[in-house]
């Protein structure tokens, strides 16, 4: 495996899909037999009143469904992106690179996302969501960059 010439940013596409699940799939362990699953978008809104959960895991769950939401809003644009690159013929330590960085950064992201208590932790967060996007934003310029010269017909 030579991450110089082989390809593997389309399977980071997959990977990021799975990592914008993620923090849904937690917080549902976290609710346990209170996840409904006929009404699945309900469960947040029904935490206010649950008193059996106490706030700590009530704010947890919360923010891991706002991680899973930015992830997925995410998601299209990084697919994009990925396309983007192979379609200019960026070289593929290029895409590996700028794909790990993604999926790096989105990791990152959840993790500060879901144990955000904290302003400066708040901060961290919006800091890998930045990180996440100038990944992306790398992809397009450098796409744009290698097909500007090029006359497509």
């Amino acid at each position: 495996m030579n991450m110089n010439t082989e390809n593997y940013s389309f399977y980071a596409v997959p990977v990021a899909w799975l990592l914008a699940l993620a923090p849904h799939a937690y917080a549902m362990m976290l609710l346990d037999k209170k996840f409904d699953n006929m009404q699945p978008r309900s469960n947040v809104l029904k935490l206010e009143s649950d008193q059996s959960l106490d706030k700590a895991t009530k704010g947890f769950i919360v923010r891991a469904e706002g991680a899973q939401q930015n992830g997925f809003e995410n998601l299209g644009l990084f697919a994009a992106a990925v396309v983007a690159g192979n379609i200019a013929g960026l070289p593929a330590r290029t895409l590996n690179i700028l794909s790990g960085g993604y999926l790096a950064s989105r990791v990152l992201y959840n993790i500060v996302y879901i144990n955000n208590t904290t302003p400066l932790i708040g901060h961290a967060r919006s800091t890998m969501w930045l990180t996440s996007v100038g990944f992306i934003f790398g992809f397009f310029i450098m796409s744009g960059n290698a097909l500007k010269s090029r006359v497509i017909v």
